[in-house]
């Protein structure tokens, strides 16, 4: 049997898979990435790409290349409810922070912007950036069985084209292969929760509907009607290509039976739901999915990791779901790079589920939550699934009446649409993940208390496990972040004015562990960069001659208040030894 030799093997090609794939071969690390599928993704699928996500192609240096095929922020501002595209609009909400009450705070967060790219979109992105930086794919592979030993694990791949049977001999393994996922069942990952919560389809359409959405630009339009409006209505339509490419999803009850998915009859809820009998509509691709609620109760089993779909099961609402998987990637890729070179030990690798398995299980529950609290906006239409359609279409008739009943009516649909800030301006929950591992060292201080709802609202501090907060800086005439000075897989030491002996310290605590440790400094004009705004020096939580220890993650891994400690390049050693899992030196 022939068989392959490989650092990495990466099970899955999907976003979870492309993005580890991509930042180990950045890292110079080899890898295997097999996917069963002829492919990339083929169907539109997740969508919204939000900013931690974009802070991460931009730590790729791909951010320009993923903006050049996405839909811009500016075109995903209206969440619209309406009877149809031609009928009676309901109710409207900004959304992404691009309302004027939360813009500044999203433009404040980040030097990234939200955009709409849907997964057929973004993976040929990811596949081609990893190709070009040395990464090895094989499609049309299956997983057939995988298993490890003390020091490699050994995977049974099987070419579905051939039926060629080899095995890949890995010194670590990832499994990004989502739901089904065949590394969790072969290693023994156990899941909590439940799958099979709800059945919906997805009908990819092309259809030019700019006459009515480009006076309301959007991603989501969700169409409600009497007497076919199951849980979330009776077609919500995704902005694929703004304005001639959608997706219509809608949600059924497998109980009273399994919905005709015929072109006819998706024809005919796709002109029910825009209300133009006449326009022209192409059906592209039709595909049921089921709402599945579940988490890995670890995330890394010897020598093998799991990562996106695998490891945590959500519905799509809040849009995290790409992200997420994305994310996760961006997590493991520099802990299990340095693990590979020798610069870390392997207790490294198990703040991998420390950090990304809350992370996961906040997720399922707060996307859980948000599709749950889409039902008062049926209940506040009056629609009910069944329902006589005189009678539906009166209840539209009396929400807008000056009564006493349709301004109590009204009131309802209001604290509805309201609600749905918590699942479409969400920013704490995108943004706000602060990681407590044996990769973080704590400075003896408690993390700050949130001013505002820590969902809503994204509070950014320089608490160790934080994300380092952004701000805008100048460096010789050009405008740079602050998350521009760390990360691309190299530890950093941010400093103030005051804080130049840290460089000596540095530099010996570097030489001593083999590991390079940037040093920038962050303040006036003889600084490496001049916090000409002087944002950063309210964000940065050390006095001008300490320091921030950041991780190549953009996570913060330490800091010290002051240069106190800049004497003794003992301490600095300690820290960094403590986040490797070096051995302590006596």
């Amino acid at each position: 049997m022939r068989k392959i030799e490989v650092p990495v093997l990466v099970v899955g090609a999907g976003p979870a898979g492309l993005s580890a794939t991509c930042h180990l071969a950045t890292l110079g690390i080899e890898t295997l990435t097999i996917t069963r599928f002829p492919g990339t993704a083929n169907s539109p699928r997740a969508h919204i790409t939000n900013q931690r996500t974009m802070e991460v192609f931009r730590d790729l240096g791909i951010e320009e290349r993923v903006m050049h095929v996405a839909t811009p922020n500016h075109l995903m501002s209206n969440n619209v409810w309406a009877t149809s595209f031609a009928g009676t609009e309901i109710a409207r909400l900004q959304t992404w922070g691009s309302g004027p009450e939360r813009r500044a705070d999203y433009d404040l967060s980040s030097p990234s912007a939200m955009c709409n790219i849907p997964q057929h979109l973004m993976e040929p992105i990811l596949l081609d950036v990893a190709r070009e930086r040395g990464a090895q794919f094989l499609f049309n592979t299956e997983l057939v069985t995988m298993r490890q030993e003390a020091g490699t694990v050994h995977s049974l791949c099987r070419d579905r084209i051939t039926g060629e049977e080899f095995e890949v001999v890995s010194q670590y393994a990832i499994g990004c292969d989502g739901d089904n996922s065949v590394v969790c069942r072969e290693i023994g990952f156990e899941t909590e929760g439940q799958m099979g919560l709800g059945a919906a389809v997805n009908c990819w359409l092309e259809v030019d509907l700019a006459k009515y959405t480009a006076h309301r630009p959007g991603v989501l339009y969700w169409m409600a009607q009497p007497g076919n409006d199951y849980w979330v209505g009776s077609g919500t339509y995704i902005c694929v290509r703004p304005w001639s490419e959608w997706v219509l999803l809608f949600m059924y009850d497998p109980a009273t039976g399994e919905p005709d998915l015929s072109e006819e009859a998706v024809m005919a809820r796709a002109r029910a739901t825009i209300g133009d009998p006449d326009i022209p509509i192409r059906v592209k691709a039709v595909s049921k999915w089921t709402i599945n609620q579940v988490v890995a109760r670890t995330m890394n089993k010897g020598r093998v990791m799991i990562a996106g779909n695998a490891a945590h099961r959500h519905p799509p609402a809040n849009g995290l779901g790409t992200n997420t998987c994305v994310q996760d990637g961006f997590n493991l890729a520099w802990k299990l790079a340095l693990v590979l070179k020798g610069q870390a030990g392997t207790g490294l690798l198990d703040s991998y589920t420390q950090e990304r398995l809350p992370v996961g299980q906040q997720v399922v529950e707060r996307a859980m939550k948000s599709v749950r609290d889409m039902l008062p906006i049926s209940k506040a239409l009056g629609f009910e699934p069944g329902q006589d359609e005189a009678a539906g279409w009166a209840n539209v008739d009396d929400l807008f009446e000056d009564t006493p009943h349709g301004r109590e009516r009204r009131q309802i649909l209001r604290d509805a649409v309201e609600l749905q800030n918590y699942q479409f301006n969400c920013h704490g929950v995108e943004m706000g993940q602060v990681y407590a591992s044996c990769a973080v060292v704590s400075d003896g201080t408690s993390r700050p208390l949130p001013t505002r709802d820590p969902e809503l609202y994204y509070h950014p501090t320089s608490f160790p496990g934080a994300y380092l907060p952004h701000a805008w800086l100048q460096r010789d005439q050009g405008a740079l972040s602050t998350l521009d000075l760390v990360g691309r897989g190299r530890f950093t030491l941010l400093t103030g004015v005051g804080g130049s002996s840290w460089r000596a310290v540095a530099e010996r605590v570097a030489a001593s562990l083999g590991v390079p440790i940037d040093v920038v400094s962050i303040g006036g004009p003889n600084c490496d960069a001049q916090d000409v705004y002087g944002r950063w020096a309210g964000l940065a939580g050390i006095s001008e001659s300490g320091c921030l220890l950041v991780r190549p993650d953009r996570h913060i891994a330490w800091r010290q208040q002051d240069s106190t400690a800049a004497a003794n390049p003992q301490a600095l050693e300690e820290i960094m030894r403590r986040v490797l899992d070096q051995p302590l030196q006596s």
